[in-house]
């Protein structure tokens, strides 16, 4: 016991063989951490004097950045973006969807979406799918819209040729058996019960703005499969759609992180010459309308006041919806209308803050910094190819219903008013970091590919799109100097250019930057429309359609005024 006292002692006074190394080396040494002292007048935006300027990796020419798209004798478009790694994203997508139902059972897209991947002539199950894209690290999903289905696969690169064909084979052969086609009815009944349930509106609400503004036709069908037509669809129904709609001519296969060539190649082996499961010939009946625009207000009354219990409650709110009609992606004006989306901005009553968050939106600034009993105010924008829909969703408690949708009201106003140049070149500038930040992510950039080729035969690149949002001959120089290797701004011309083995590419630039005027415009064209109504929850005290139209008619946006005798 004695000799353990002895050894701990030592220890604590530092003697023995560690404390004749301690004296040996003195006391111990503090590292300097850098904190900007030493280079106290040097900014973050100019380069460390005495340190080495970085080079990095360029590339010859458009590739960085092309985008190629062949078409093969069946009408099938292939298009691929290269983009460097291991990995891939490949998928097919057709131009199909709700809006397309007219003459059918509405809910096909949306049975059609539940049943992707399931068993094919190739593959006895799901399972069997599943396990054969796990040989290449794969994963697959299928998403349905109002005007596009798309099917993709991201694997390995190395497993091209085992993708595409498994992609044929699933959108092409699929099986459709009975005991699929009776699961996926369970799924649509569960999934549209849980949409009822939700704490959160939007995806209602945004069902409920569509068929209020496109009343009974082309977008305006609904997406969600009715509760009436769940058991009415079946395999017959099923393929006559998929005839009609299935075709080579209204597909396109894109690939992100692929060679064209070998994309090509894949496309010729699996896609050109096949014969679908429901049968070979030209479409007979392939919808073509035009969607048009009626306005008008859908109302669910519901009680929300127990859609989410617990320690913490959700507050019982009413929400509120109201849209007019913008324009198709392929006119001229959709960037002015993408601007303003972002310049209203919005959000939830609660926010972390931070840089891009949107905090001096106008609708922040206007509306939930001003009135701290709305719990949301977000603006959303619609975008098909023969029209839009600009939207501000509300939230409040349902007594302050009446007050929230004039509020909104004069935020349409106001659009077609005085714009800051300060917020214009803000609310650029979040465009432009939001497109360029999203376009990092490969299933995004395949997204874009396909859509763009299969609704234009083209794609618009993401600087093209940047020079026609914002032109400033300095800033935007060194920007594509310091971006794109090779491209030239010229500020006489006002366009972009580059040489290449073609000749001399280039994109004018001036013309079509977004400018105030520009703004002011379209939110005037857009006041002149009927507007679109949404209304969800307790909507006692929710105004008449005609008073929000008299209110966005109005100069200052004020709902009419209403007397009572009795209260």
């Amino acid at each position: 016991m004695a000799a353990v006292v002895l050894a701990a002692t030592r220890l604590l006074r530092g003697s023995g063989s560690w404390g004749r190394s301690r004296l040996r080396f003195g006391a111990p040494a503090y590292r300097q951490f850098s904190s900007g002292g030493a280079y106290p007048s040097v900014p973050l935006s100019s380069p460390l004097p005495g340190v080495p300027k970085p080079v990095f990796a360029t590339v010859d020419g458009q590739e960085k950045f092309e985008t190629r798209v062949t078409t093969l004798e069946n009408g099938l478009r292939v298009a691929s973006q290269n983009k460097f790694g291991q990995f891939c994203t490949v998928g097919i997508l057709i131009n199909s969807g709700s809006r397309y139902e007219a003459k059918y059972l509405s809910g096909i897209a949306h049975f059609l979406e539940k049943l992707a991947f399931s068993s094919t002539d190739r593959f006895d199950s799901k399972d069997e799918i599943l396990l054969t894209l796990e040989k290449h690290g794969g994963i697959c999903d299928c998403q349905t819209s109002r005007d596009t289905t798309m099917y993709a696969v991201s694997a390995d690169s190395k497993g091209l040729d085992t993708v595409v064909g498994l992609l044929a084979d699933v959108v092409l052969h699929p099986r459709l058996t009975d005991e699929e086609i009776e699961l996926t009815r369970m799924a649509v009944r569960f999934e549209l019960e849980d949409l009822g349930m939700r704490p959160d509106p939007e995806p209602l609400l945004t069902e409920m703005i569509h068929e209020a503004a496109y009343r009974e036709n082309t977008v305006g069908l609904h997406r969600f499969c009715p509760t009436e037509n769940i058991a009415k669809i079946d395999r017959s129904v099923l393929h006559s759609y998929l005839r009609n709609y299935y075709t080579p001519d209204r597909m396109v296969l894109a690939g992100v992180g692929v060679g064209h060539e070998q994309l090509v190649e894949c496309a010729r082996k699996y896609l050109l010459g096949a014969r679908p499961a429901w049968g070979g010939g030209a479409a007979a009946h392939a919808d073509a309308s035009v969607a048009q625009y009626t306005g008008g207000i859908a109302k669910l009354e519901r009680d929300m006041s127990s859609v989410s219990l617990g320690p913490t409650p959700f507050p019982e709110l009413t929400h509120i919806m109201i849209g007019l009609e913008s324009c198709s992606f392929l006119e001229g004006d959709f960037l002015p209308f993408a601007v303003l989306n972002m310049m209203m901005g919005g959000g939830g009553s609660f926010s972390a803050g931070g840089p891009g968050k949107g905090m001096f939106t106008r609708l922040y600034l206007n509306v939930l910094n001003r009135h701290h009993w709305m719990y949301n105010a977000t603006s959303y924008h619609h975008s098909y190819e023969d029209t839009g829909l600009l939207c501000i969703h509300a939230s409040a408690d349902p007594r302050q219903v009446r007050e929230m949708v004039e509020i909104i009201t004069r935020e349409f106003v106001l659009m077609a008013g005085t714009v800051d140049v300060v917020e214009l070149e803000r609310a650029k500038t979040q465009l432009m970091s939001m497109l360029m930040m999203n376009l990092e992510a490969r299933p995004v950039i395949f997204e874009d590919v396909g859509r763009q080729v299969l609704a234009t035969r083209s794609r618009k690149l993401p600087h093209e799109l940047c020079a026609l949002i914002r032109f400033n001959a300095y800033s935007m120089g060194k920007w594509v100097e310091s971006v794109w290797p090779g491209v030239v701004l010229c500020v006489e011309r006002h366009q972009l250019q580059q040489r290449c083995p073609g000749g001399l590419w280039q994109v004018s630039v001036a013309s079509c930057a977004v400018k105030p005027e520009d703004i002011k415009r379209v939110a005037s064209a857009m006041l002149r429309r009927k507007p679109a109504v949404a209304a969800l929850g307790d909507l006692s005290d929710l105004p008449a359609y005609e008073h929000v139209q008299a209110a966005l008619a109005n100069k200052d946006g004020r709902l009419p005024r209403t007397y009572r005798l009795f209260r």
